[in-house]
């Protein structure tokens, strides 16, 4: 019997659905559309200045500071302790929102919260040591797609239970302290792993690629950066390489294990960011994920400013759900379009950025609070789509633990930007900016993006076209040569 019992423990079942239902439980959070009513509202009575510039700030700095601890605690412990630290951390957060009072208690609130987004990095790293390389595709769509369901679940059951039954939002935060205390549950039954990525690797890897569907999974779980509540191959330097030590990462010697992980860590991203090509997705990747995690944590004052809640009726609810849904439906869409990415791809980036901007721009200059839901929309949508395709051209060539490692420098990276935005122009100590203002700085930041990459698209398209006519020469001036048969790349043109 005991035997029997075990036996589907150890089978990628098991893990796949309790990581499910933690997943869900985790992000049904019905109150997260109407946090800032709620704080602004007669329960907490803040003001949006004591929000947007005293309150906020903190998860952002937070965030930054745990991230990069967390992401090596995460692996060194195998996952399911951070995991378990995540579920407290929400079960903490929620309690403050119900109980506390003042702005010292909601600093406290956004500090919690920036733990459970900074192990956040275990929900998907816990697949490729609970599960075998070949169910990695199933178990990542089948992680990534409970979480949207389960956010957007939450955000249309919020605005029905606000709009048709008058709740409180005291009670949607009660709604929600059930669901992430459940999903705590759930992380106590998950199986401890007894491998992981790095610190505790098997003697002989199998070095595995992410697929198409693994890609897309790291793009940030919806909500994941709210303000408090709320995924190539290249013609220069092929990087689809397995980690060079592939021994057993483990000794007497502790720290001399740590050195070697570490050691291993930077040879890797050296040779992973030397291709040009995977440094300006990064690059991008890093850039806008800073803007769009601020927008996330800032719509909802915005939104407030614009139409506020105590004297209008809201959709929060809806709008995040729509946004929810055609973000997913956009990101779906790439799979079916073909284009030459190493070409054209640039150019895609700066023309999106351009349409983001202005989707910002228009949400700072609108009195209508409709079109400002419909810039919010447009904004989301296309940061979604575009993430979908950065984070494949940067992974599809990779192995997962070098994936691991470059996207958890992008996201510092995004941080550390994400830090600089907030200091200077949103904390009181830096410009202290009102909001309105803010979204034009990010209008304004967007658009700065959108020049960067719409200069390097022009240079990489002229420089084809230069390589393509001066081959053309070549073979008129000598059309009985043989031709050239120097390295090739692994994959001239990527198709979705």
């Amino acid at each position: 019997m005991e035997c029997v019992s075990a036996s589907p423990r150890r089978s990628w079942i098991y893990p796949t659905v309790i990581l499910c239902f933690f997943g869900f439980f985790s992000m049904m959070r019905p109150s997260e559309p109407f946090l800032i009513p709620y704080l602004s509202g007669p329960d907490k009575n803040l003001t949006s200045t004591q929000m947007t510039n005293e309150i906020f700030p903190v998860w952002t700095y937070s965030y930054l500071v745990l991230l990069l601890p967390v992401f090596i605690l995460t692996d060194y412990v195998r996952y399911k302790p951070v995991l378990v630290l995540q579920g407290v951390s929400f079960i903490i957060t929620w309690l403050l929102l119900l109980f506390g009072q003042g702005v010292r208690a909601m600093q406290v609130v956004e500090f919690f919260y920036g733990i459970v987004t900074a192990t956040e990095v275990a929900y998907y790293a816990y697949i490729y040591s609970a599960v075998s390389p070949e169910h990695y595709q199933e178990v990542s769509g089948y992680c990534r797609g409970i979480t949207l369901v389960a956010y957007t679940v939450a955000s249309v059951l919020a605005q029905l239970l606000v709009s048709l039954a008058k709740m409180s939002y005291f009670y949607l935060n009660v709604i929600s302290l059930v669901s992430v205390s459940t999903a705590f549950l759930f992380s106590l039954f998950l199986p401890m792993p007894k491998r992981s990525m790095f610190f505790h690797a098997k003697p002989s890897k199998e070095v595995q690629k992410p697929s198409s569907a693994d890609a897309v999974i790291e793009e940030p779980r919806e909500g994941g950066a709210s303000g408090c509540d709320e995924e190539k191959p290249t013609s220069e330097t092929p990087v689809a390489l397995g980690k060079p030590d592939d021994g057993q990462l483990s000794g007497p010697k502790p720290e001399n294990v740590a050195m070697r992980v570490f050691m291993q860590w930077f040879q890797d991203l050296k040779e992973c960011y030397s291709s040009k090509h995977l440094f300006y997705w990064s690059l991008w990747w890093a850039l806008s994920t800073a803007g769009y995690n601020q927008i996330l944590n800032y719509v909802q004052v915005l939104w407030e400013y614009k139409a506020p809640s105590q004297s209008s009726f809201v959709y929060n609810g809806a709008v995040e759900a729509i946004a929810t849904f055609g973000g997913a439906v956009a990101a779906f869409a790439v799979g079916y379009v073909k284009v030459n990415w190493d070409l054209l791809g640039e150019m895609a980036l700066a023309i999106f950025s351009v349409v983001n901007a202005g989707s910002l721009l228009l949400m700072h200059y609108t009195a209508d609070i409709w079109a400002c839901y419909a810039g919010y929309l447009i904004f989301k949508s296309g940061y979604m789509l575009l993430i979908t395709i950065a984070v494949f051209q940067i992974a599809v060539n990779l192995s997962v633990e070098r994936y691991a490692l470059v996207f958890g420098i992008n996201t510092f990276v995004a941080l550390v930007i994400q830090t600089l935005i907030t200091i200077i122009f949103v904390d009181q100590r830096g410009l202290n900016l009102p909001i309105s203002i803010q979204f034009l700085v990010y209008g304004s930041y967007f658009a700065v993006i959108a020049g960067i990459f719409l200069m390097r698209s022009i240079y990489t398209i002229y420089s084809a076209k230069c390589r393509k006519e001066a081959k053309n020469s070549a073979i008129h001036q000598n059309p009985c040569a043989p031709p050239p048969e120097g390295p090739r790349s692994v994959i001239k043109e990527t198709h979705f």
